[in-house]
């Protein structure tokens, strides 16, 4: 398991860092795609922004520098924005694919709908709790989720799993300490 207590933000920065890239695609890549479906854009015109999104981030994740004042949501949300708009004036400006048309219901919605920080947290945690369930034994994993996801009693989930109380803690402090630093810099 990778302990390090840099985040994810700051490894990005840093050249040669697959591994984090990797992380960072495996988390933003289903919300980037579901803030795209969010405006209008059907599955395989939403599957193209969040490309195009990706490659942005490529060139500037490097150089970004995480602000605790600014909020990451709002910058890669301005981001993907940006990239549909532009795909946006970019259909419109072709005459061979029927103008505005079939766009004005998307244009006039509110996207700022499809962004809401609810949407944003339960994505990003989901995401998260994913890449790092592989990252435990499935005892330790089972022992965080049956205490802190479902509500049960430490005391019964370490029956059922034939261990003590004390170890039930333990893997709940152990994988819990994991996400914040996974969530550290990502979490405005």
């Amino acid at each position: 398991m990778d302990t390090t207590s840099s985040s994810l933000l700051e490894r990005l920065r840093q050249p040669g860092e697959a591994e984090a890239w990797q992380r960072f695609v495996r988390l933003y890549t289903p919300l980037l795609y579901y803030w795209a479906r969010g405006v209008g854009l059907p599955t395989h015109d939403a599957s193209d922004l969040v490309q195009e999104v990706l490659v942005v981030l490529v060139q500037k994740l490097p150089e970004f520098e995480y602000d605790s004042a600014q909020s990451f949501r709002g910058w890669l949300r301005t981001i993907t924005l940006n990239k549909w708009r532009q795909r946006c004036r970019g259909f419109n400006s072709r005459p061979d694919q029927g103008g505005d048309s079939g766009l004005s219901s998307v244009a006039d919605a509110d996207p700022a709908v499809g962004f809401a920080e609810a949407d944003y947290r339960e994505q990003l945690v989901r995401q998260a709790l994913e890449i790092m369930k592989a990252e435990f034994e499935p005892t330790t994993w089972k022992a965080c989720w049956e205490v802190v996801v479902s509500g049960r009693p430490a005391v019964e989930v370490a029956a059922e799993l034939g261990v003590s109380v004390d170890v039930v803690y333990g893997a709940k402090s152990r994988v819990l300490r994991r996400l914040r630093e996974e969530m550290d810099g990502l979490w405005d």
